[in-house]
């Protein structure tokens, strides 16, 4: 199946760099695009546990669903994710 979020904090290629390399650690996930305009991540997925793994891991990088707080920490770890996604 496939689904997609929206989410708050993606600003650049970096973070989707970031985002990528992160969601792949995620067993049964694939096909992961990145919408930088959109603020949109999609993926394919074989269980809705893996999909809520994906929301849960957006969340802990910095990059919460539009439907969750973006608190201060969240926008730090975004910033230092986009970094790191920036060098690699």
């Amino acid at each position: 199946m496939r689904t997609s979020v929206i989410v708050q904090n993606l600003k650049c290629g970096g973070c989707a760099n970031s985002i990528k390399t992160k969601l792949l650690e995620i067993k049964n996930i694939s096909d992961i695009k990145v919408d930088i305009e959109e603020s949109k991540i999609s993926f394919d997925f074989i269980d809705e546990n893996n999909a809520l793994l994906v929301k849960e891991k957006l969340k802990n990088i910095g990059y919460p669903s539009v439907e969750e707080e973006n608190s201060m920490l969240s926008k730090t770890k975004s910033f230092i994710n986009c970094a790191a996604g920036k060098l690699a």
